[in-house]
């Protein structure tokens, strides 16, 4: 708190440098780099220890659809999120090279429920 106001604490992850830029299947079985892995050791701490994320999905070779579902559609599985949680606190970042991976993340967040 500074000066009685309260700071946001935001967290930027830069899939490429800090993970990976062959970004790989859905679960840690499927090889490198899966969607399972960003989602446990990036996602979830980050969503649980910060008020903002921001994910900048340029710099991969590309996201396989499996990655991004399980990655993401996985965060709001796991942490039973509504699609309103998830963009309130998860900012994604991208050129409009990579715009297409965004439009698939929303897409699969929007179509997640919770079994």
């Amino acid at each position: 708190m500074i000066g009685g106001i309260k700071t946001m604490a935001e967290k930027i992850i830069n899939v490429a440098k800090e993970f990976s830029r062959v970004p790989g299947g859905r679960y840690y079985t499927d090889g490198k780099a899966s969607g399972q892995e960003f989602r446990e050791k990036f996602l979830i701490p980050a969503f649980q220890n910060y008020d903002r994320v921001l994910i900048e999905m340029d710099g991969t070779r590309g996201y396989p659809s499996s990655f991004l579902d399980e990655a993401f559609g996985g965060l709001v599985r796991t942490l039973h999120l509504t699609p309103d949680q998830f963009f309130e606190k998860i900012k994604l970042v991208a050129s409009p090279d990579f715009d297409i991976y965004v439009q698939d993340i929303r897409s699969y967040v929007d179509q997640t429920t919770h079994a």
